[in-house]
């Protein structure tokens, strides 16, 4: 299974109404963390689990939810996390 595709299986319990997953690594390929195997991905994740969290949080849950993929496969992640309320207003 492909980091983008475990990185969902892994969110999956967000019940989240939105999830893209884009691999940045090639852009990063001479960066130290890419040298060591970790790669740079995007997230952007709708899910309604993020109500009444602010930022911070909404990190750390996502953190906890990849747990070890955070210290191996994944070395740069941009998250983008909203409520399908927030996510409709940006629309």
């Amino acid at each position: 299974m492909s980091v983008p595709d475990r990185i969902r299986a892994l969110l999956a319990s967000f019940e989240p109404a939105l999830v893209e997953v884009e691999d940045d690594s090639l852009r990063h390929a001479q960066h130290a963390g890419a040298r060591s195997g970790g790669g740079h991905y995007n997230l952007h994740i709708v899910s309604d689990a993020f109500i009444g969290k602010n930022t911070v949080a909404r990190h750390r849950m996502i953190y906890a939810a990849l747990g070890e993929m955070m210290k191996g496969e994944i070395h740069a992640l941009a998250i983008r996390a909203q409520t399908a309320e927030e996510a409709n207003q940006s629309n």
